[in-house]
């Protein structure tokens, strides 16, 4: 069973890889790695993926493939040179090369069939391995976006930029940090990160609550104009009640009277 300090550190892995770390969190890292041997094998399991990740993995037929071919293809011309004698049989010269054509396209077709399934089974792995990779990193996101340490919370937000398209575990995490959490920057970041996805219904009650809710003017601007964006008409209300409240800062006011007519 790991310890605390093992699962600490083995959050700080997919960081630590990318040379994200400040100096002396990579020193922390560093030394317990030096003394903790699970920790040094899951960084280098992670090390393979992310290496396995980044570059392309292509791969040609087999020199056994080959061989074979270039057997085949010799034992069909020494079959060929003892039927067909052409100084015998003039008048079946031309029956006779057509057989030998099609058997070497034969063989051909043969070699590239093997070539396409070599290259399928190869497909297969990487995407087996690109899996994985996000499987490792989207673990390591929530992770950060649950640490006590606000850069960190704001560290796991930018890892959005690794999923083009999010699940259900990584919305509700963003929307987290939209919501509840108390740092005004990560608030912000977790914002901008789900704007992409401004469209879904979930993310847009998310908006909604957080306009009820949000104090930061930056925010709440922000979140306004995603909304009339989507034509989000469930938005008039605490657009309007945010309106009538004193403490609403007069350029976010002026704000949501330019917004609600465009949604009304």
């Amino acid at each position: 069973m790991k310890s605390e300090k093992d699962k600490f550190i083995s959050s700080q892995l997919p960081a630590y890889l990318d040379g994200l770390l400040s100096p002396k969190e990579k020193q922390q890292v560093e030394d317990h790695l030096a003394v903790s041997e699970s920790c040094r094998k899951e960084l280098e399991e992670l090390r393979t993926l992310f290496t396995a990740f980044n570059e392309e993995q292509l791969q040609v037929p087999s020199d056994r493939l080959r061989v074979q071919f270039d057997q085949a293809l010799e034992q069909e011309k020494l079959s060929q040179s003892k039927v067909v004698r052409l100084e015998n049989n003039k008048g079946n010269w031309a029956s006779n090369l057509l057989k030998i054509a099609a058997s070497v396209a034969l063989l051909i077709a043969t070699f590239q069939t093997g070539r396409i399934l070599e290259m399928e089974k190869s497909n297969q792995d990487v995407a087996a391995i690109l899996e994985e990779s996000l499987q490792i990193k989207q673990t390591a996101m929530l992770s950060l976006m649950e640490n006590q340490s606000a850069s960190k919370r704001i560290q796991g937000v930018s890892y959005i930029e690794e999923f083009p398209n999010p699940d259900e575990a990584i919305v509700q995490a963003l929307a987290k940090r939209l919501l509840h959490d108390d740092n005004d920057i990560v608030r912000l970041n977790a914002f901008e990160a789900l704007t992409n996805l401004a469209s879904s219904e979930m993310v847009k009650s998310v908006f909604i609550e957080a306009l009820g809710k949000e104090k930061n003017p930056s925010i709440q601007i922000g979140i306004i104009q995603a909304l009339v964006k989507n034509q989000e008409k469930k938005a008039v209300a605490p657009m309007q009640r945010l309106l009538e409240q004193e403490d609403t800062q007069p350029f976010v006011k002026n704000e949501i009277k330019l917004a609600l007519p465009k949604i009304i």
